[in-house]
């Protein structure tokens, strides 16, 4: 990965601040026109500080901060910070899910990149979808980078119990609907779950993809647990905007990084952590960007070879401020040091198993050794059949093992209004042993894909003691969800997949040991379904959801733009 070191005419902001000529005298005078001299970004590397802040985006209120602290460091090491909003995606408030603007951030990241006086960048991302968007984005891109990760919030606390976002949430409402929790003790909750900024302190998708990214070697190391309001953190931030003014004189980007192999290291990171099921969705996506293929036999084979060792809800007991102390993902990682590909390069300038080496665990309880794990097996598994034909996921670290082989009648809701409107009716013929389907949540029907997939278990069975119920859909579930829930199914019912053909009392059985998923009708019948079979109208006329309703790949194929995922790169712009 060593090169020489860059000369300044070789810079990308050259371009626009170094010539004699009219466009770039008009380049340095509106740059002193803000008060800067041209000792100050003349010759220097201009290093972007891509801000995801936003008053609606809960997790990233310590951002404003974060990104000063940045600048520091770029100043520290000679560069010439410039701190640049991009679109924010927060999971809490964007209807009907965040994740229908995953692909138009990523665009507004590239396209900043691109258009600007930009040599480097630092991301500064957490909450859910900011991560996968800003890498997609510099991917594409392709200027050095280092990623920040927000960072997770503090523990909750409710009198005696820690709080894990998200996963208690679930756990409590179900207490409440069942009749066995108090209004007021449900307040209490609602005041102790959140109490700092942060991401979700599980393993959900966001500390999920914070950890794969720093697999993938592309945060400094230890960064994806410093929780947010940590002095490390602030540390962190800063250390950020020095490597990046030497990632840009060692012209180390990303397609000089990154590597299939480094690919590989992500999932088995993903894996032995059971973390979100959304990350391969994400992951295949960032791959594809990055010129990578992964399928979801990739994901299927590395969880079957890789323990799980990390001990975090929802599947476990602790939460990420318990990980960090016990030893981050660095401790985590070297102890799987057979199951990674060592000589990945990461933006600190080392190889990933010389960022690892020598990181101990210091809790066991929460980072289990090799010869004790969680699981023998990874956190999820690929299942496939005449329902899935082209893949579904489910989570089963974190549900009850009566579902690993599983068999009942379907009881079918035709979207999420549908089953918000029957799911608690009484007369609703449901059982212990039902199979609970909903069709019209995936990438085109909902539209956007919603975290829809923990569907809700019936009062009833609530009140009768059930906490668990198999579940399938098109949707994704949180990161911070549990049960049995089958997920991804592919291709979506709105664009006919056989999901779309199930009636009430169909038969499905699911086994996870073998990896399959049936849906008990003839081939026969199933035709007859399909012919008859009519596809939705579509949703949107007009804007961005008619370009993604249009664009969309399905969730195997990581649900990116066709005509973003391929394609000869996009010319730098010219300057006249």
């Amino acid at each position: 990965m060593s090169s020489p070191r860059r000369n300044p005419n070789d810079l990308r902001s050259h371009r626009w601040f170094g010539p004699d000529d009219l466009r770039s005298f008009g380049h340095r005078s509106r740059a002193k026109q803000m008060g800067f001299g041209g000792e100050d970004f003349i010759g220097k590397p201009v290093i972007a500080i891509l801000n995801t802040w936003s008053d609606l985006n809960t997790c990233h209120t310590h951002f404003r901060e974060r990104a000063e602290e940045v600048k520091r460091g770029v100043y520290q090491a000679g560069g010439f910070p410039v701190e640049v909003p991009v679109m924010s995606l927060g999971e809490q408030f964007m209807k009907p899910t965040s994740m229908l603007y995953r692909n138009l951030s990523a665009m507004e990241v590239e396209e900043t990149l691109r258009c600007h006086p930009i040599d480097g960048v630092v991301l500064m991302g957490g909450c859910d979808k900011t991560v996968p968007a800003l890498l997609m984005g510099a991917f594409t891109m392709d200027l050095p980078c280092v990623f920040l990760p927000a960072g997770p919030m503090l523990r909750g606390r409710w009198r005696n119990e820690t709080l894990g976002s998200g996963s208690d949430v679930w756990k409590y409402w179900a207490e409440r609907c069942a009749g066995r929790l108090s209004c007021d003790a449900w307040n209490e909750i609602e005041d102790g779950i959140a109490r700092s900024s942060g991401t979700c302190m599980t393993m959900g998708t966001a500390s999920t993809m914070a950890a794969v990214t720093e697999a993938l070697g592309l945060t400094l190391p230890g960064a994806a647990s410093i929780p947010a309001v940590h002095s490390a953190h602030s540390r962190m931030a800063a250390a950020c905007g020095r490597r990046a003014v030497d990632l840009v004189w060692e012209d180390l980007k990303p397609s000089r990084l990154l590597s299939r192999e480094s690919f590989l290291n992500a999932i088995t990171t993903l894996m032995t952590l059971s973390g979100s099921t959304n990350a391969i969705v994400h992951l295949i996506a960032m791959a594809g960007r990055a010129g990578f293929k992964l399928t979801l036999e990739d994901f299927d084979a590395i969880a079957r070879r890789t323990p799980v060792l990390a001990n975090l809800k929802p599947a476990g007991r602790f939460v990420m401020e318990d990980f960090h102390d016990a030893g981050g993902l660095p401790g985590l990682l070297n102890r799987l040091r057979d199951l990674l590909h060592l000589d990945c390069g990461t933006v600190s300038g080392k190889t990933l198993g010389e960022s690892i080496a020598g990181a101990e665990v210091f809790q066991d309880e929460v980072i289990a050794p090799r010869d004790r794990p969680l699981s023998v097996e990874g956190g999820m598994a690929v299942l496939r059949g005449n329902l899935a034909p082209d893949g579904c996921v489910i989570k089963h670290t974190a549900m009850e093992p009566r579902f690993l082989k599983h068999g009942g009648p379907a009881l079918v809701f035709k979207d999420y209004a549908d089953l918000k409107a029957r799911i608690d009716d009484e007369a609703l013929p449901v059982t212990a042993d039902s199979v609970i389907v909903l069709q019209g949540a995936g990438p085109v029907g909902a539209p956007g894909m919603p975290e829809w997939g923990m569907l809700p278990i019936p009062k009833k069975l609530l009140r009768a003691g059930v906490r668990d119920l198999l579940r399938i859909s098109d949707a994704r579930m949180s990161g911070t969800s549990y049960g049995a829930c089958v997920l991804h199914v592919a291709p979506e019912s709105n664009v006919g997949g056989p999901l779309a053909l199930v009636r009430d009392g169909d038969r499905i059985e699911i086994d996870v040991a073998a990896r399959t998923i049936h849906w008990d009708v003839t081939e026969a019948e199933a035709a007859i379904r399909k012919a008859a079979w009519v596809p939705p109208e579509p949703r949107f006329a007009r804007g961005y959801g008619k370009l993604f309703s249009e664009q969309v790949t399905q969730a195997n194929e990581g649900c990116d733009f066709r005509f973003l995922h391929h394609g000869p790169r996009t010319p730098e712009p010219d300057i006249f």
